[in-house]
């Protein structure tokens, strides 16, 4: 099966209650259809992958990236599926090697999601909004910044996508800036 938005958005809330957790997933979807569309692909497609990735973490951090395999192959989903969302934790907690574009790009802005809230939410306007690539490029030099965030994982990913670093945080940016009001994020009116 593959999955549609109304089912992958009500199995994700059926595993995940965190609100951190929430925006992360919407974020990365919202990234993920942002870079769908830049690549002419399925952005429904690539968004509920994108939805789903951290579908197990909440309940089962020790088994993240594993117990997703279990939980989705119960729901008779696709193959394809469950692999590009596998693949998200490739050499951090899973062996999925990401192989396949969309996959490329879910390993690399995962982490950058999570540089890019911490940025958006140091600014006054706590918005991505107004947040511009230097900001980010300042905070991702700055190991001590947002210290979960493995940098090394947003650079290989970069070069998978083939994409200059740069231009991926950017095209991240602009993908969040498009769910900005559903991930927290917008401009305080």
């Amino acid at each position: 099966m593959k999955p549609d938005r109304d089912f992958a958005w009500k199995l994700f809330r059926e595993y995940n209650e965190s609100e951190s957790l929430v925006h992360h997933g919407l974020a990365v979807e919202g990234v993920m259809r942002h870079f769908a569309v830049l690549f002419r692909e399925d952005p429904d497609k690539w968004g509920v992958i994108g939805l789903l990735h951290d579908l197990d973490y909440e309940k089962y951090p020790e088994e993240h990236c594993t117990k997703v395999r279990e939980i989705l192959t119960e729901q008779g989903v696709d193959e394809e599926y469950i692999h590009a969302i596998a693949s998200h934790g490739w050499g951090l907690c899973s062996d999925v090697e990401p192989v396949e574009r969309m996959e490329k790009v879910l390993y690399a802005t995962d982490e950058l999601t999570g540089l890019i809230t911490a940025a958006a939410l140091m600014r006054p306007s706590h918005s991505v909004m107004d947040l511009e690539l230097k900001s980010v490029k300042k905070k991702f030099k700055d190991k001590r910044f947002a210290a979960g965030v493995d940098r090394d994982v947003i650079t290989k990913g970069a070069e998978m996508v083939g994409m200059p670093l740069d231009d991926l945080i950017q095209e991240t940016i602009l993908g969040m800036r498009e769910v900005a009001d559903s991930i927290g994020l917008a401009m305080a009116e």
